[in-house]
């Protein structure tokens, strides 16, 4: 088997079809495992001083999870949910997630089917003017949310 393909990929590259790329590979900032802990610990010092427990949730520009917590005393259960799908609305919409929920209270109806989560407290993760992922609080008030995951991302 091994062989048969290494026959067909031989073929291929002789016609043309596999040919070297003319350009050089693109690259892009990534956000790392390590700046996502110090993100989350930014925004868990800064919910602690003014007494606001809550869930943070960090992705990468897809979406994806890189790290989640809650912490002691969180009062909203689902608060981890939404933590996660209000960064993931902003990694992916790179811009906070807040800004569909104003889009909808501005009588953009259809923003609702989006199925993302537009409430206040996600917001984009940026490196040299690029979004690389996004944070999301949820636990307390929506300007508590907010004004946390700024704070975070102030540090």
């Amino acid at each position: 088997m091994i062989r048969r393909l290494t026959v067909v990929a031989a073929a291929l590259a002789a016609s043309g079809v596999l040919a070297e790329p003319t350009t050089a590979p693109t690259t892009k900032p990534t956000f790392s495992l390590t700046e996502a802990k110090q993100l989350s610990a930014a925004a868990q010092a800064y919910a602690a001083q003014h007494g606001w427990p809550c869930s943070i949730a960090i992705v990468d520009d897809g979406g994806w999870p890189i790290l989640t917590a809650r912490m002691d005393g969180a009062p909203v259960v689902a608060g981890i949910e939404l933590a996660q799908g209000k960064a993931k609305t902003a990694a992916i919409f790179k811009r906070s997630s807040g800004d569909l929920e104003t889009s909808v209270n501005s009588g953009r109806a259809a923003a609702i089917t989006s199925g993302f989560v537009m409430m206040k407290g996600g917001l984009p993760v940026k490196s040299n003017g690029v979004v690389v992922g996004a944070i999301g609080v949820s636990g307390d008030t929506p300007e508590h949310d907010i004004r946390i995951a700024m704070a975070a991302l102030e540090q």
